[in-house]
């Protein structure tokens, strides 16, 4: 923890020094735990702030700010919450982890694999340890990454985290502060890095006592989820640095590799510096400091390429975003899905454009907005861009979180994984995928005030309308929903489990081994057919074998032209060790070139021959 930062520092000659920006409150107080009873120490004005150093506290006590009403409430930068969001806050010293990860130094966004995991259904645990006994299995997979569902403390002990309301506190019940690190710290020493989700757009309804000490929000804006955070009106300077500590905070307290932040086109800023660029230079600086390469990949729903530019050229400079266009595409045509946004989505054309270029919408009108769309991409790389066939959001937000495995043949779900794995983009897999996980993952919470309890379970209903999917969603609050949204990994190998597991396995040595799949290197060239439903990905790469990937979207087989040249088969969904026919992997040829008899619902990768 840098000096002069809010919350509790524990001070190199002993004590404590607790510091707080709080404005709206005339006088204030630390009480501090001793033995079994508690003290208290009015705080010195410091400006905006309240400053107290407490000789008798070190890391672990627990302690208390006594407004000048004389309610007590935990501390806004708490760095631990070990008895939960409503309780007082405790001391952490970070300085006293003993790290081995200190020739680490990060993954660039080139070499991503992505997989995102939910802490509290990844494992029976339900903790960071259960992760990380799993972190040699993961890097065996292929993956370089995980990206961590948000665990920034939130009330009880079940949510998906973006209900956070104690942004600098770990989750307790996934083992807190010191969990983390361990977690961190075994992921780095496994060669995987780890990408914290963070939310800056709103905080959580439940446990929010930011208001007591300073204008934290503003009626200006409204987002989904409520007031939004003050990051352009009366007193936002000081609120901007309460996010930018925090994001600094992940990268320098916890040696995480970067931040995946939530949903930025809910974050209003109309400055002439938002906030999104800040919050990478803060990270990139922080992880300069640490000599690590550090990433920031936003979330946003704009089809925005501010978002990846870099200052030069009026750029937020953010290593990567999320590109939905790819899933909604793919999961359009595949489900044969047209409610919600899937109406702008639909036929082997629209994946074609996905693999074309990293948005679809680039300004023309979407149907399901009513409104033109999105803006072109073209002189960013594709390596700025990060796709997905399944993520938190694409099958929690559905009304029975069913994953796609479920909606789908088994033929026509490998296809989709070898859509991902084969697109010229960053993948990112969602827990299980990789093995075909059916246990779905639904949307649950565990809070304590029935009246939000019946607004959350209405306000699932109402948003699901749609979709048509209003009387089909699960009770939020309930543990079962929890339970069932656990993985279940005893089934990965058995079956067409097997089979998938080791067609994710045999497609991500791919990546690793041939030039031309690495996210930013090739030309990419898309043919496609729309009536007969076939596509063809060319990848070149200098100095490399051009690669030509090849998707049959069709109940027949197809014949699809690979171009001149000779040509050998590298991979097939249909080959028999990944459940299939062996019906694919025929190559004629003919005086136009070769063509690639491929089977219904099937892909082949093919190199040329040199």
């Amino acid at each position: 923890m840098w000096e002069g930062s809010r919350g509790a520092r524990v001070l190199p000659d002993g004590g404590v020094e607790f510091r707080v920006w709080a404005p709206r409150q005339d006088r204030l107080a630390v009480r501090t735990e001793r033995g079994s009873g508690w003290e208290e120490h009015p705080m010195s004005r410091d400006g905006d702030e309240y400053v107290a150093r407490v000789a008798r506290a070190a890391a672990g006590t627990r302690y208390v700010y006594v407004l000048a009403d004389g309610r007590v409430r935990p501390d806004p930068a708490s760095r631990w919450q070990p008895d939960g969001v409503h309780e007082p806050s405790a001391v952490v010293d970070p300085s006293a982890f003993g790290w081995t990860d200190t020739t680490w130094r990060g993954v660039a966004m080139s070499d991503l694999v992505l997989y995102e995991l939910h802490v509290g259904t990844y494992s029976r645990s339900r903790t960071f340890e259960g992760v990380i006994d799993d972190l040699p299995r993961l890097r065996a997979l292929g993956i370089t990454a995980i990206e961590v569902m948000p665990v920034a403390a939130f009330p009880g002990s079940r949510n998906w985290g973006y209900d956070g309301v104690a942004w600098y506190a770990v989750h307790e019940a996934y083992g807190g502060p010191s969990g983390l690190r361990r977690l961190v710290d075994a992921a780095h020493n496994a060669g995987l890095a780890v990408i914290m989700d963070v939310v800056y757009n709103h905080v959580g309804p439940e446990g929010n006592y930011l208001d007591d000490f300073a204008p934290y929000f503003t009626d200006v804006y409204h987002t989904p989820w409520g007031r939004a955070i003050n990051y352009d009106q009366a007193d936002s300077d000081d609120v901007r640095r309460f996010v930018l500590d925090n994001a600094r905070m992940w990268i320098e307290e916890y040696h995480c590799d970067g931040l995946r932040l939530d949903a930025v086109h809910a974050i209003y800023d109309f400055g002439a510096r938002h906030i999104v660029r800040e919050i990478a230079d803060a990270v990139h600086a922080s992880g300069e400091a640490a000599r690590r390469q550090t990433l920031v990949i936003a979330e946003s729903d704009q089809n925005d390429p501010r978002i990846v530019r870099q200052a030069e050229r009026d750029g937020y400079r953010c290593d990567g975003q999320w590109s939905d266009d790819f899933h909604h595409a793919v999961h359009a045509e595949l489900t044969g899905e047209r409610g919600g946004y899937y109406a702008d989505f639909g036929g082997v054309g629209m994946i074609a454009a996905a693999l074309r270029r990293p948005f679809v919408y680039v300004g023309q009108r979407s149907a399901y907005r009513r409104r033109r769309h999105g803006a072109p991409t073209d002189s960013e790389s594709r390596q700025r861009f990060v796709v997905c066939i399944q993520n938190h959001d694409q099958v929690g937000n559905r009304a029975a979180g069913d994953r796609l495995d479920t909606l789908v043949s088994f033929d026509q779900r490998k296809l989709a994984a070898a859509l991902l794995l084969l697109s010229p983009y960053v993948p990112l897999l969602f827990m299980g995928e990789e093995y075909g996980e059916r246990r779905p993952f639904q949307y649950f919470v565990s809070h304590t005030d029935p009246e939000l309890v019946r607004a959350v379970r209405e306000g699932r209903r109402k948003e699901f309308a749609a979709f048509g999917w209003e009387n089909d969603v699960p009770d939020p609050q309930s543990e079962e929903t929890f339970e069932r949204s656990t993985l279940d990994p005893s089934v990965a190998g058995t079956g067409g489990h097997a089979h998938l597991a080791a067609l994710y396995h045999r497609l991500l040595r791919l990546r690793r081994t041939e030039p031309a799949l690495v996210p930013g290197a090739a030309v990419v060239t898309v043919e496609a057919d729309d009536g007969t439903g076939w596509i063809r990905l060319g990848l070149t790469s200098a100095g490399a074998r051009g690669l030509s990937a090849v998707f049959n979207f069709a109940k027949e087989p197809r014949a699809v032209p690979l171009g001149e040249g000779l040509w050998d088969a590298l991979v097939a969904t249909d080959d028999r060790a990944f459940g299939g026919s062996g019906s694919s992997n025929q190559i004629e040829y003919i005086e136009a070139g070769a063509v690639a008899r491929i089977a219904p619902h099937a892909a082949e990768l093919f190199a040329e021959r040199t």
